[in-house]
């Protein structure tokens, strides 16, 4: 069983399915926060615009986790495409960053 299946099978375990926030092509902007804890969303890429590619399955927040604590929510991991000029200012080509779905926010443009 993939990982995937594995965590859409816990969450409806855990009460039933639950429908992804971002749809795949929808425009995302990550969350521009400096936490003073772990967190999975690299500095050069907060307050960046992007495109979602697909969602890649549920898990704990490693924010929450990385502290030692239970009580990590379990959230949807999408992976999302930046151009490497949005996160460098250089680069013609496309980065995909796994990101938690609490790092990001719809972006009308």
């Amino acid at each position: 069983m993939n990982e995937r299946a594995a965590g859409e099978r816990a969450v409806r375990a855990a009460g039933g399915p639950v429908r992804d926030r971002f749809a795949i092509g929808a425009s995302v902007r990550t969350v521009h926060h400096d936490p003073p804890h772990h967190t999975r969303l690299p500095r050069y890429a907060r307050g960046k615009h992007g495109t979602i590619v697909e969602p890649e399955g549920r898990a704990p927040l490693a924010d929450i986790n990385a502290q030692g604590r239970g009580d990590a929510p379990v959230e949807q991991v999408y992976a999302v495409s930046f151009a490497a000029r949005e996160l460098w200012g250089d680069g013609d080509h496309r980065v995909v960053l796994d990101l938690f779905e609490s790092y990001l926010e719809d972006d009308p443009q």
